[in-house]
């Protein structure tokens, strides 16, 4: 399922980004995902001990231990959301709904507004965690969940308020379909 495949890459890249800056990350994109096989949950899955050392070697990705490890951790929890639940992208998507209304009644008017995690990120978090994910606090997730669309964070003067609305109404408006 490549939304769950598109999920597991962004939950990765999260874990990964903690502590760095987003830049960084996404200058190492293409090595992230040569060096995890395009994110492809089953194929992650099955890395081992050899595959953790040789992805230290791996100079065009960020080289900690216990992310590498979290990241094969998170493809065996992918599968196992999917084979209880049926998707990744359902799980995710089911923290959506009350957002706006519990967090954000208005648009936020200045930065301050903005929180570094709300409830939902912690039940969203929480959750996860369940599962088995790592490196998936409410404060990773928070971020994930702005870059996703669940949260609609943007000023009310922001250019990208609108587009956000509308994306999320359309993937929610297909989900409930």
């Amino acid at each position: 399922m490549v939304e769950d495949r598109l999920l597991f890459e962004k939950i990765c890249l999260e874990g990964f980004q903690a502590g760095l800056s987003w830049l960084t990350i996404l200058r190492k994109r293409p090595a992230f995902r040569r060096a995890f096989n395009d994110f492809d949950p089953v194929q992650v899955s099955s890395f081992g001990e050899k595959d953790v050392d040789r992805l230290m070697q791996d100079a065009g990705i960020v080289r900690h231990r216990g992310k590498i490890e979290a990241a094969i951790q998170n493809a065996r929890s992918t599968l196992d959301v999917q084979s209880k639940l049926g998707s990744l992208r359902d799980l995710v998507w089911s923290f959506c709904d009350e957002i706006d209304t519990d967090v954000f009644p208005q648009a936020p008017r200045k930065t301050a507004d903005i929180k570094a995690s709300t409830p939902q990120s912690e039940a969203l978090s929480k959750t996860l965690r369940g599962f088995g994910f790592k490196f998936v606090g409410p404060t990773t997730m928070y971020a994930a969940m702005q870059s996703l669309g669940l949260v609609n964070d943007h000023f009310q003067a922001c250019q990208f308020r609108q587009d956000c609305q509308n994306d999320r109404e359309i993937v929610l408006s297909a989900m409930r379909a």
